[in-house]
């Protein structure tokens, strides 16, 4: 009797859970062809007009709704593609004037770097120069280039403290060599004192060697510089504001790279390098919070530098721009923003983050 019961009240919910399996079918040959015709028709009735009518109501002079309209056409004209920016090299750099930082809202002045000691590495030319330029027009106090090339170093340098009159320095240094960053480190607290921001943006790239055939030489070398350099960089930088007890800002140049594989390119180890300087930023971010030494990335996608403006390239740089949304390559301007952002109190609260600029390519 008991299980009579049971299986009675049972019964109603076995008939929810079981249901009767549903045959997929494909729509018929009827079906497909009442679609067809359907989007056929469709699609005939976009008209693509050369000009637009226009009917514009307007209440009269009392504010009282009116049934009279003014009719009017407008002309269409076909989307024209937007030119691509143009930089110019020599483009006047006009430093934040004390006067003007005062008068600006207490936001805008949060994203400045009004009063800063600022390093940064591959400082000399490129992306890095023109991230120099930019910590310049926001209000920098001083500004320490770091570079292994001597002759660009010296003439970047110049030229920097030429057009803003600001305190400029440059350091030939190597970012392979730990006590030669260590030295140039000291010289610059002792010069402007205890550094708020490193932009680490030395590096190097090797590109087109398949893995198969890579010198494991070169592969070193371009770890080296390119990972192990962000690390002695951020070591003696971040050593020197513990030591001083001073909140400070790291920023590391990766690349788009570091998170995706490029193509048609074979570049494994630099792929691998830039990987690993995220990962570092991610891991010193962690580290360093408790000294308030924030370490964010950035990594740019195909920048336009003079690097790539190579003829070998240019039928590579068809395919990377055929890849990009944005139908283009970096300028060398465009990081600019953001490592002013970084390097600003605006991002205190912003650490170990990894912000990509790459025009969109790595959304595909």
């Amino acid at each position: 009797m008991a299980s009579a019961v049971r299986a009675a009240r049972m019964a109603p919910r076995l008939s929810v859970l079981v249901r009767p399996a549903v045959a997929r079918t494909t729509p018929s040959v009827c079906q497909r062809a009442a679609f067809s015709v359907s989007a056929g028709r469709f699609k005939s009735e976009v008209i693509k007009e050369t000009e637009v009518p226009v009917s514009v109501y307007n209440p009269d002079a009392k504010g009282v709704a009116s049934g009279n309209a003014d009719h009017f056409s407008i002309p269409v004209k076909p989307r024209q593609r937007a030119p691509e920016p143009v930089v110019e090299e020599d483009e006047e750099v006009v430093p934040l004037e004390e006067k003007v930082y005062s008068q600006l809202p207490k936001t805008l002045q949060k994203m400045s770097v009004h009063g800063k000691v600022i390093i940064i590495t591959g400082g000399a030319r490129g992306l890095g120069n023109y991230m120099a330029r930019a910590c310049a027009e926001a209000g920098a106090k001083a500004i320490a280039i770091f570079d292994a090339n001597q002759e660009l170093g010296d003439e970047s340098a110049a030229e920097l403290h030429q057009k803003t009159g600001l305190p400029v320095s440059f350091f030939k240094v190597d970012v392979r060599d730990g006590h030669a960053i260590d030295a140039a480190v000291k010289n610059v607290v002792d010069l402007y004192g205890t550094p708020d921001v490193l932009v680490n943006s030395a590096g190097i790239a090797d590109s087109n060697i398949p893995a198969e055939t890579y010198d494991p030489a070169m592969f070193r070398r371009l770890i080296d510089i390119n990972l192990t350099g962000s690390f002695l960089m951020s070591q003696s930088v971040g050593r020197a504001m513990m030591a001083a007890g001073k909140p400070g800002s790291i920023i590391l140049v990766a690349s788009m790279s570091g998170s995706i594989v490029n193509y048609p390119q074979e570049q494994s180890c630099y792929n691998a390098s830039k990987a690993g300087v995220i990962q570092l930023g991610k891991s010193l971010a962690a580290e360093w919070a408790k000294y308030q030494i924030r370490v964010n990335c950035i990594s740019p996608g195909y920048m336009d530098t003079a690097l790539n403006k190579v003829p070998a390239l240019d039928a590579q740089k068809k395919i990377w721009k055929s890849l990009t949304p944005q139908d283009r390559l970096g300028n060398v301007d465009d990081l600019n923003g953001l490592c002013v952002f970084l390097a600003s109190d605006a991002s205190g609260f912003m650490t170990g983050s990894n912000v990509i600029i790459d025009g969109g390519y790595s959304l595909y």
